[in-house]
């Protein structure tokens, strides 16, 4: 719910900068494209060395391109499957940069085994929720459900670790990823449940009509 006002009020704010880019002859995809570049970038040049404030402030910044070339895409009446596939694709990019880059920290000069391993649960968690989502929907059905999808995910670990950064709590961002990895491993349960009900109530469906009629 939150997140949904959040796009609104975004999409909105946004609005005035994505007419400006649309009359210049930017597309919709190059902003899909430079948002992802950015993140990564952003991720990599910054978090393995432990600078996580700076770090999370470009990330941050980029990330908003992902609401912005939506708008665009809206404005001009170029919304495409084309467009939609690029954006998730590039978002999964965009997220697995983060966590990467954040394994890269504890498994290096951070030396947290423990919180490595954490980080790694929230990559492979998170790609896998994607993935459950997208496969489901490929099968005709749905997997809209789950604590930890991509906006809560994100806004996790960039705030715990933004703040870890500023603060120098690192126990922060400690207890965000713990957070994290669990909400995201609950959610792959949950939308892994959602599928199996809507194929087993598919499946008793003619059935139940055959024995009424």
């Amino acid at each position: 719910m939150l997140a949904r006002y959040a796009k609104a009020f975004f999409n909105r704010l946004f609005t005035p900068l994505a007419r400006a880019l649309l009359a210049m002859g930017v597309s919709p995809d190059v902003i899909t494209w430079l948002g992802t570049v950015g993140v990564a970038a952003g991720a990599f040049a910054f978090y393995p060395r432990g600078e996580f404030l700076v770090g999370t402030l470009v990330i941050a910044a980029f990330v908003f391109s992902d609401t912005l070339d939506g708008t665009m895409a809206r404005l001009s009446g170029r919304s495409s499957r084309w467009g939609a596939f690029l954006d998730s694709t590039l978002d999964r990019v965009a997220d697995a940069s983060v966590f990467g880059a954040l394994l890269l920290w504890f498994a290096g000069r951070g030396h947290d085994p423990w919180l490595a391993g954490v980080t790694l649960v929230c990559l492979i968690g998170g790609a896998v929720v994607s993935y459950a989502k997208a496969r489901a929907e490929g099968l005709g059905l749905t997997a809209n459900v789950g604590i930890a999808e991509r906006s809560e995910r994100l806004v996790t670990v960039l705030a715990t670790t933004g703040l870890s950064g500023l603060f120098g709590v690192r126990w922060l961002q400690a207890v965000g990823l713990w957070v994290l990895a669990v909400a995201t491993v609950i959610t792959v349960g949950q939308r892994m449940l959602e599928v199996r009900r809507q194929v087993r109530a598919s499946q008793e469906a003619p059935a139940t009509t055959d024995g009424a009629a």
